[in-house]
């Protein structure tokens, strides 16, 4: 029987495109990077790494996550033997992220954290925590440092009580001090901390949670194992302004089934409309922010996610 596996770049790329470009009709092509694997075993002249390479690029995704995927695309190769195009790399190993057990993890947290409230001021942790949802985050911005560590503590004390996990967002040495459950970090904030920083987080016992914006991000957080994986932005929003173009569902289920061994939580323009095809890429948790506090009732609101994801 003839094989009729694609041997050359082109014909590779050629097929990737042919089973994968449907689930990525929405975003635009990016430019082919130079050739440059970030991985010593992934040599930038290979025909699969070049295939994948110029395919991803075609389907919208940036250089570092392009270059990420065709490295894994190679290793998926390698491992199994064979080429093939139908298969989207999905194995950590061929990401080159840790094995499990993780040999320094952070502490541990549920691993699905239902619904996640992403909170302006310690009032509204207060409030969303008495309301049932599950997961708080105090995300307060403030130039001042006093205001800030009281709004850490007021947050901690107001979820006693409750059965709320409170996370504090960016401050972590006063979130430590303060006796908080957990600390979320963006990406760029976990890049810019040392290696003894990262210890002390981790030995305080503070669960810790990182935002990741495509591949090569969760490659980076995977490298610290973080108590869970925060994913988005899946759509557009106001609140912030990404770097990234917004991830979309097709992508998050690819990044879902890739971190399926890490808590992750899906973040950005989510409305209770979107939560079945949210929770159907197989997450365990919905972040909001302004589905709930610039909803008429927010509580009443609350009660319907939480409905939505039970």
């Amino acid at each position: 029987m003839a094989d009729n596996t694609p041997s050359t770049p082109a014909a590779m790329q050629q097929a990737i495109l042919e089973h994968h470009a449907g689930a990525f009709a929405d975003f635009p092509a990016q430019p082919v990077p130079a050739a440059a694997s970030t991985s010593t075993s992934a040599p930038s002249n290979d025909p699969v790494y070049l295939a994948a390479l110029a395919a991803c690029s075609q389907l919208g995704f940036i250089a570092h996550d392009a270059d990420c995927v065709a490295t894994a695309w190679l290793a998926q190769t390698r491992r199994t033997g064979r080429f093939d195009a139908a298969c989207w790399p999905e194995e950590p190993e061929d990401f080159g992220l840790q094995p499990m057990p993780h040999a320094r993890p952070f502490a541990a947290c549920p691993k699905a954290l239902g619904l996640y409230a992403v909170l302006p001021d310690a009032a509204w942790v207060g409030r969303m925590a008495r309301a049932g949802v599950p997961t708080v985050q105090l995300r307060f911005k403030s130039q001042d440092a006093a205001a800030i560590e009281a709004e850490v503590k007021a947050a901690v004390d107001a979820v006693r009580g409750t059965g709320a996990h409170l996370y504090i967002n960016d401050h972590w040495r006063i979130a430590i001090a303060a006796g908080s459950y957990g600390v979320h970090l963006g990406q760029e904030d976990l890049d810019a901390l040392r290696q003894e920083e990262i210890d002390t987080l981790r030995d305080s016992g503070v669960r810790l949670g990182v935002s990741t914006h495509g591949y090569a991000e969760m490659v980076r957080a995977d490298a610290v194992a973080p108590s869970y994986i925060a994913m988005g932005a899946v759509f557009p929003t106001t609140l912030k302004k990404m770097a990234t173009v917004p991830q979309g569902v097709a992508r998050l289920e690819r990044y879902a089934r890739l971190m399926r061994n890490y808590p992750q939580v899906a973040i950005g323009g989510i409305g209770i409309e979107q939560f079945p095809q949210i929770l159907a890429t197989g997450v365990g948790s919905i972040a909001v922010v302004r589905a709930v506090v610039n909803a008429d009732d927010p509580e009443a609101a609350a009660g319907q996610m939480m409905r939505a994801m039970s």
